[in-house]
């Protein structure tokens, strides 16, 4: 931690290595859980640097309103500075954690064979990122990291209707570089998508991934808007009609997007 660059694997100096940018990360991350206030002294004890370097490094953090020091006693919390910081990440990264209760409660509705999922875009697919499977045993088992088609499921055409439209056209040109034969139809699909959203609220999939399955599905935007998310609920079509998902799911659904994306 002394030295002005950190050694790489091969032993060599890295000169890209911001030395002193690591030392007050280093001082940000002695914070633990539940401690409000640190000494200097409890500073130079965790991060093992030298007193006069702490001092320094504490006085550039609350210039910058990542430290706050008591005027009184001297010693340091967090400051603002980190929240507005770690924010966006934050809420991106806890989605799965706070999604978790509302998928549970939507999968424990009326409908037994009712699964409720979340999902992101990774190109041309949906990965599903949390899940709460049927309490019925179906022969579709829902689970973490399965792939659905993003411009040919409801969550997926959920997650481009919330996209903005820088997002929606690097989507499309993502798709149209894997797969440059079936472009028109991804634009027919976008095109309903939207007019769905914009006219219903949510978006429908009725036997357009599988045949036998019928979903809808609302965009979560994360709460630092730069991430959209695709929410939805479906089931085998035989025993999950689209009357049901429209009059019964469809308000919870368009409820729980909101809830999760923080909306009034």
């Amino acid at each position: 931690m002394d030295s002005d660059n950190t050694a790489s694997a091969d032993g060599e100096k890295d000169r890209n290595f911001v030395t002193a940018l690591a030392r007050g990360l280093d001082v940000l991350r002695a914070f633990r859980r539940n401690e409000l206030e640190l000494t200097n002294t409890d500073l130079a004890e965790r991060t093992g640097l030298p007193k006069p370097t702490v001092s320094r490094l504490t006085y550039t953090l609350c210039q910058l309103g990542y430290l706050v020091q008591d005027g009184q006693s001297g010693n340091y919390r967090l400051g603002a500075g980190v929240l507005r910081l770690g924010y966006g990440v934050l809420a991106g990264m806890d989605i799965s954690d706070r999604a978790s209760q509302i998928l549970r409660d939507l999968r424990n509705g009326e409908n037994s064979y009712i699964t409720s999922a979340l999902g992101e875009a990774h190109h041309a697919d949906v990965i599903y990122i949390a899940v709460h499977r049927s309490r019925e045993d179906v022969s579709l088992a829902a689970h973490v990291g399965m792939r659905l088609p993003l411009f040919y499921s409801a969550v997926g055409r959920a997650i481009l209707a919330g996209m903005s439209p820088d997002q929606r056209a690097e989507s499309l040109r993502i798709a149209d570089a894997l797969d440059p034969a079936d472009s028109l139809s991804r634009q027919d699909s976008l095109g309903r998508a939207q007019d769905e959203y914009a006219a219903r609220g949510f978006c429908t999939g009725y036997g357009d991934w599988r045949p036998d399955v019928n979903g809808i599905a609302v965009p979560v935007v994360s709460l630092n808007g730069m991430r959209v998310y695709g929410l939805n609920v479906g089931g085998p079509s035989f025993h999950v009609s689209p009357d049901v998902l429209e009059t019964v799911y469809a308000d919870q659904l368009m409820s729980a997007a909101e809830t999760l994306s923080m909306r009034p």
